[in-house]
């Protein structure tokens, strides 16, 4: 059985740092993430807004993303049967099978995604990949990532197989607070 969290607040916002300069907002009801952000990276703005369908037990079951960036404005749809079988804009997408989670570039919110659904123990390392939705062009690949809680309660996190680390702080509800080097709770 996954820790319990306090409830989730009706709304959070993210500052993105370092690379990337924007901002996250969310709004979160049971069973739905619905969000906003506007960045600039590497010279190039976009923005996207999602809405994520999850079930009972946090698992996605479906992300509708949009963005709209220098080359025009995209939308992608990915849904799943909550057991792993994934379709992107209803074609199948056998290269996602197994999957659980989404994990949207240009979101912190939906790390919170493995840290509510998983039963995690101190120490343990647990995969958790991901369904990865890029930002620019909506491009939908599979994230092999990792966390590991700490005795602290903060989360060792890795992904794109340990070649990037961060140590992910979260609030009671299981909302990221830090997000090293990505992105840092504005409200």
């Amino acid at each position: 059985m996954p820790a319990a969290f306090a409830a989730l607040p009706t709304s959070a916002a993210w500052r993105f740092v370092d690379a990337v300069d924007g901002f996250e907002v969310v709004h979160p009801t049971p069973g739905r993430l619905r969000g906003h952000t506007s960045a600039l990276e590497d010279g190039r703005t976009y923005a996207v807004r999602y809405e994520i369908a999850l079930d009972d037990g946090w698992r996605t079951r479906e992300a509708r993303v949009w963005s709209d960036a220098v080359d025009g404005p995209r939308s992608t749809v990915v849904r799943s049967d909550g057991d792993g079988t994934w379709t992107v804009d209803d074609a199948p997408a056998p290269h996602l099978d197994g999957l659980v989670d989404v994990d949207l570039e240009a979101s912190a919110c939906t790390n919170t995604l493995p840290v509510h659904r998983l039963d995690l123990r101190v120490g343990e390392v647990v995969a958790a990949p991901a369904v990865y939705i890029r930002a620019q062009d909506l491009a939908v690949v599979r994230l092999e990532q990792t966390y590991c809680r700490r005795p602290d309660g903060r989360f060792d996190y890795t992904s794109q197989g340990g070649a990037f680390r961060a140590v992910l702080t979260y609030d009671d509800a299981g909302l990221v607070l830090d997000y090293p080097g990505i992105a840092v709770r504005a409200g």
